[in-house]
């Protein structure tokens, strides 16, 4: 990633293209928070619980809300403190359930004291959706950071795994996609995602992490490699339904948060689906 950045950096100069140099610099401004983030298994919940926070207040921006609605959407903010509580706590049972289970309780009944009934079922399924993914799905990364691993004692090999597979499968899937073309697969969703890109990213994925995991996690290269298809798959389910969302809003991007980038959403939206995925499925096999 810090090489993609200072390449962009100098093909922008070169190119006087600024839109270039704009992306990069944007780049350079994510990896930094990143580098700092993950530099102790600490400071990871500090880091996630903002980038939590930034893509809801993002995704509230987005939607048209009822009045009765804002009582409801202020809980979700006292939610990401507790969420990432229990991530630097390790308290993986209360982790688990808080979001799906406590939070999903109250939000109806905090819409119920509103009083108001029209749009009641539509609201109670938006506002948890949005938890759901802003918070809980996110949350699985800075936890991921807390699992210990065989010579570190934190699960940074198990982060930046995650992060360059999701990265670099929508580089993967682009390349292929441009390289070969073909069929689409959802074109009123995603026109520019076809079959060629999806099969050839999984299998560039899966070949990327056959060589990385086993250097950095206990994974062999085997599972590695069915792991790296596996959120290949992931990272695309998670970038088409963030297309949906946007088209039927009716934006192009969830923000200009990030210059060059769009919003928060546009960048961590195979996240929130890699993110869960990986977590439990490396939960299971070492701890």
């Amino acid at each position: 990633m810090v090489a993609g950045s200072i390449t962009g950096v100098l093909a922008g100069m070169l190119m006087k293209n600024s839109e270039v140099l704009i992306r990069s610099r944007t780049w350079f401004l994510i990896i930094a928070l990143f580098a700092i983030g993950t530099w102790q298994p600490s400071y990871s919940p500090w880091l996630f619980g903002f980038v939590s926070f930034l893509a809801l207040r993002e995704f509230i921006t987005l939607l048209e809300t009822r009045p009765a609605d804002r009582g409801a959407l202020f809980w979700l903010f006292p939610a990401i403190i507790l969420q990432y509580c229990w991530v630097s706590m390790q308290w993986y049972g209360m982790f688990i359930i808080f979001i799906p289970v406590w939070l999903f309780l109250f939000i109806p009944l905090r819409l119920v004291i509103a009083g108001e009934t029209g749009g009641f079922i539509r609201s109670a399924g938006v506002i948890n959706w949005i938890a759901m993914m802003t918070i809980f799905s996110l949350s699985h990364v800075a936890f991921l950071m807390q699992l210990k691993t065989p010579g570190t004692g934190h699960g940074l090999g198990y982060v930046l795994s995650l992060v360059i597979l999701t990265a670099l499968n929508d580089v993967f899937q682009f390349i292929w996609g441009k390289l070969i073309g073909g069929p689409k697969i959802i074109p009123k969703v995603s026109p520019g995602k076809t079959w060629a890109g999806f099969i050839g990213g999984m299998g560039s994925s899966a070949a990327l992490a056959a060589c990385l995991l086993p250097a950095i996690t206990p994974y062999t290269a085997i599972a590695a490699a069915g792991v790296g298809a596996l959120l290949a798959g992931c990272g695309f389910i998670g970038d088409v339904v963030e297309s949906a969302v946007k088209r039927d809003i009716g934006v192009k991007d969830s923000g200009t948060s990030l210059p060059g980038h769009g919003g928060i959403l546009d960048r961590v939206d195979s996240l929130t689906y890699t993110a869960p995925v990986f977590f439990h499925l490396t939960w299971y096999l070492f701890h």
